[in-house]
């Protein structure tokens, strides 16, 4: 991707991503009427900290790749790498349906997956039990954070990883 291109879809998935509302990228997805607090479209941009993740994705952008594909099979490619560290965030199994346009994928073997990797990973999920189950019989850690959803609920995200020794209480 050359480095026009790689600006042009950055930029034009951050706008995308904040005028949307909850930055949900699927079709059909509703825009930014109200916003948070009333304040529109500027409950969700905001130009000094936007500028500076800008910046640093521009700094590392030759040690990143996008792929188009199935990223269980990514993780299948590249898990024997021991440098390299994985960020999965999967489409939550229960609001997957209304959030992304491909959400279904199969969560047992993601996690069979997983558990094949040399390095690093953390995933990301919905508290369910299904996926507190996958992560228990596949000897991963989880520890719960909380989070807010577009509805401004606070709710608890699952994290999951081998252990989480680097996570400070």
């Amino acid at each position: 991707m050359g480095e026009t291109d790689f600006s042009a879809t950055l930029l034009a998935t951050i706008v995308r991503n904040r005028v949307n509302r909850g930055g949900i990228l699927a079709p059909g997805a509703g825009i930014v009427k109200n916003g948070e607090n009333g304040k529109g479209l500027r409950s969700r941009w905001y130009p000094d900290t936007l500028r500076r993740r800008v910046l640093d994705i521009i700094r590392v952008k030759d040690r990143i790749e996008f792929h188009h594909g199935d990223g269980i099979e990514m993780v299948e490619r590249y898990a024997g790498d021991s440098a390299v560290a994985f960020f999965i965030d999967p489409p939550y199994t229960v609001a997957g349906r209304r959030l992304y346009t491909h959400s279904e994928i199969n969560h047992r073997r993601l996690f069979q997956v997983v558990q094949s990797i040399a390095g690093s990973f953390l995933m990301t999920y919905d508290d369910s039990i299904e996926i507190r189950d996958l992560a228990k019989e596949s000897g991963f850690a989880t520890r719960l954070i909380p989070m807010k959803s577009t509805h401004h609920v606070l709710k608890s995200e699952l994290l999951i990883a081998r252990k989480f020794d680097w996570l400070s209480s």
